[in-house]
């Protein structure tokens, strides 16, 4: 099935996007927990692991795309050195917990955070260096145009760099991922956050997604370039890249 067609809440007529926006509202609280304890931590190895990918190529004006609560935007200020990061997400309480995360951390001057829609970016043609969007393309209503709309944002040249959360494909580590994502992680979830549905989205849409080389056929198609992926942890998550014409 088509991961634009896995949908948070099952027999809901609106669209896929409103519905993200308002399950991201309702997790916003405990979406930092959840992330660490879904991961065992290791989704912070993942960023850096994104982050030391764009460390040589020019990164003044980098755009985040379902940015979150910050934490990809936070460690991009932090790593590479005179970058400015704009992060977009629907979820106005993602975005609320992301800027509190910003000030404590006192990066206010390099880092802009706002509610707006990937799939209709609020920006000129060719207005970024890099675009970053971390576990966020499966939430998508549209992936093709969500892509094409960010290489429209993209300077010529410009990379693209997509973290995603992916099916292992080894058949040795495939039924203890499915055993966990399928029935531990919704569980947990249900007892830590008020929207019972989330979590039970969460391996659904992972395993819908385009994954690998699927996903580089479907960058290439929206006019993106040199597209490569890195999988991470026996293939549990995949980096993705890509660059604009």
């Amino acid at each position: 099935m088509q991961v634009e067609k896995i949908n948070p809440y099952t027999g809901d007529s609106r669209h896929k996007s409103e519905q993200v926006r308002e399950m991201f509202d309702a997790i916003a609280p405990a979406y930092d927990f959840m992330n660490r304890a879904m991961t065992f931590g290791i989704d912070r190895l993942w960023r850096r692991r994104a982050v030391r990918l764009m460390r040589d190529i020019p990164h003044g004006d980098v755009l985040d795309i379902a940015t979150g609560t910050g934490d990809l935007a936070i460690l991009m200020a932090e790593r590479l050195d005179g970058s400015h990061v704009t992060g977009v997400d629907l979820s106005e309480g993602m975005i609320e917990i992301g800027r509190r995360k910003v000030a404590e951390r006192g990066r206010d001057g390099r880092i802009s955070l706002t509610t707006g829609d990937c799939l209709a970016l609020p920006f000129p043609d060719n207005s970024f260096d890099c675009i970053t969007c971390a576990y966020g393309v499966r939430n998508f209503e549209n992936l093709a145009a969500g892509y094409k709309e960010m290489e429209r944002v993209l300077r010529p040249g410009g990379l693209l760099v997509v973290l995603e959360l992916s099916t292992p494909p080894s058949p040795v580590v495939k039924p203890f991922y499915s055993l966990y994502t399928r029935f531990l992680i919704p569980t947990v979830g249900r007892m830590v956050s008020k929207d019972t549905r989330a979590y039970s989205y969460l391996p659904e849409s992972i395993a819908a997604v385009p994954q690998r080389e699927e996903m580089c056929r479907v960058m290439r198609d929206a006019g993106l370039t040199d597209c490569r992926y890195i999988p991470l942890t026996f293939g549990t998550c995949t980096i993705y890249m890509a660059k604009a014409r």
